[in-house]
This record gives C-alpha cells, sequence and structure tokens, in this order.
C-alpha cells in the first residue's frame, strides 16, 4: 500500500512546491508590490495602480521609488489642468456669470501653486537618491509632506471655489478634472506617509 501511494504522494509534494514557488513569485514582482503598496496605503487604490504599474520595472520594490514616481504623476496632471484653466482664462470661456470668472481665475492661481508645490516635492525626493539617513532625512520628508499635504489643500480650494457658480458644462469640466488632479495627488501624499512610516521604523 504504501509503495502505491510512494508516487502519488511525490507528485503531490512537487504540485504543492511549484504552487508555493509561483505565488512567491507573484507577491515579490514589481507590479504587485506596487498592486499591494497601494490597496494599503491609498484612498484611491485602483487609481493608484493603473497610473503607477507602468513604472513597476523602475520602481522594483523600494518605497522611495513608488513614492517619487507618485509624485511625478501628480506633477504632470496638475500642470495639465493649470495649462487648461489657463486657456479658458484667456479666452473667457467662462459665461456671463462673474462668479465663473472669479473662480476660475482663483483656480489658476491655486493650481498654479500646487504646482510648484508638487515640483518641490519632486525635487526634495530626487535629492534621496544620496545616502541621507537620520534627521537630514526625516526634515526633507518632514518638507515633502508639507508640501504634497499643501498642494492637496490648493487643489480643494479650487473645487470649493466653484461650488457657488451654477452648474454647466464649464463647471463640471474644470471639476472633473480637479478631482481628477486631488485623486492622485492623494495617493501621492499617501505613498509619501507610507515610505516616511517605514524610514522611520528603528
Amino acid at each position: 500500500m504504501k509503495t502505491l501511494l510512494r508516487p502519488f504522494v511525490q507528485l503531490l509534494s512537487t504540485a504543492v512546491f511549484f504552487h508555493l514557488l509561483h505565488v512567491s513569485s507573484a507577491s515579490a514582482s514589481p507590479t504587485s508590490y506596487i498592486r499591494s503598496s497601494c490597496d494599503t496605503s491609498t484612498l484611491y487604490p485602483d487609481l493608484c495602480y493603473f497610473s503607477l504599474v507602468r513604472y513597476a520595472n523602475a520602481v522594483q520594490q523600494d518605497p522611495a521609488r513608488l513614492a517619487r514616481a507618485a509624485i511625478g504623476v501628480s506633477l504632470f496632471k496638475a500642470k495639465r489642468v493649470a495649462s487648461y484653466i489657463s486657456n479658458l482664462t484667456s479666452l473667457g470661456d467662462y459665461g456671463p456669470d462673474p462668479r465663473a470668472a472669479a473662480a476660475l481665475h482663483d483656480c489658476f492661481s491655486v493650481f498654479g501653486d500646487a504646482v510648484d508645490q508638487i515640483r518641490g516635492s519632486l525635487k526634495q525626493m530626487r535629492r534621496l537618491r544620496g545616502a541621507r539617513r537620520g534627521e537630514e532625512l526625516m526634515f526633507e520628508m518632514s518638507n515633502v509632506q508639507t508640501w504634497m499635504s499643501a498642494a492637496l489643500t490648493n487643489e480643494d480650494t479650487c473645487t470649493d471655489g466653484l461650488a457657488d457658480v451654477a452648474d454647466g458644462p464649464m463647471k463640471i469640466d474644470v471639476c472633473d478634472r480637479a478631482v481628477r488632479v486631488k485623486e492622485v495627488t492623494s495617493n501621492a501624499l499617501a505613498l509619501v506617509n507610507s515610505f516616511v512610516a517605514k524610514v522611520m521604523v528603528p
């Protein structure tokens, strides 16, 4: 009986081994790392994953690189919305409502500030490629957290200012674009905070 069972046991053991090998390999892959980081750290995990998965090979399993990539995505999106709003204001494409004109100019101003803050955060993150440790690292990361949080507040200010504007295509379009930027900025800040939590571990 033992002789009959031996091939079956060996086959089962081999199957379990390759299954565990596959699971281990998948969990360690760069794309899986991005998925798990987005799922555990951000408010918009699907958006986080699909906006960052293209950077998987560059990120590997480095939380600093992941945060830097997320900030880069946020900067790209914020610059596009700032440019879009600039075109609207220069064309006067907001109808006869003076509140719409004022809100749109405010949006352009605060998005400009957000772009500067995100750009500063990205520059600071790029400096981390050097061997920084301890208080110097935490000071620099505190700057990044402060700037990304301020950028998110500025993006919120844009949509808050449009709340009193009558509904219409311009308002809906600008709000939709601003909300998408707010979501990627929120994700970037969350990944920055996650990185800070990791480097603070003794």
